[in-house]
């Protein structure tokens, strides 16, 4: 009877090593996993702040643009509204001495 004591006392001890050795491998595993989740977020950040700053930048030079096409566009219809009453007389002299076609 004491030997069947020892030796289950034996497997047991044995048994109780092996699942701690398990669960070691299974712990170092899980932390490696943790780290390269870990790494891929970092990664993932980096990207999404360098989107940001690539929109940012980009936005900014389209603000620039458009505030460059809306001063030229005010500069030519300046331009225009000044010239339109000496364009209106000219036209209109043209009209007051153009001989009439149907003069029959």
């Amino acid at each position: 009877m004491a030997i069947i004591g020892i030796v289950l006392g034996v497997v047991a001890i044995g048994l109780f090593i092996w699942l701690r050795k398990e669960q070691q491998m299974d712990s170092d595993l899980h932390s490696i996993e943790v780290d390269h989740i870990h790494q891929g977020m970092n990664a993932l950040m980096n990207d999404f702040n360098h989107y940001q700053v690539e929109t940012d930048r980009k936005i900014a030079e389209l603000e620039k643009q458009l505030e460059i096409k809306t001063k030229q566009l005010e500069r030519s219809q300046t331009k225009l509204v000044k010239d339109l009453p000496k364009d209106i007389r000219n036209v209109i002299g043209h009209i007051e001495f153009a001989r009439p076609l149907d003069n029959k």
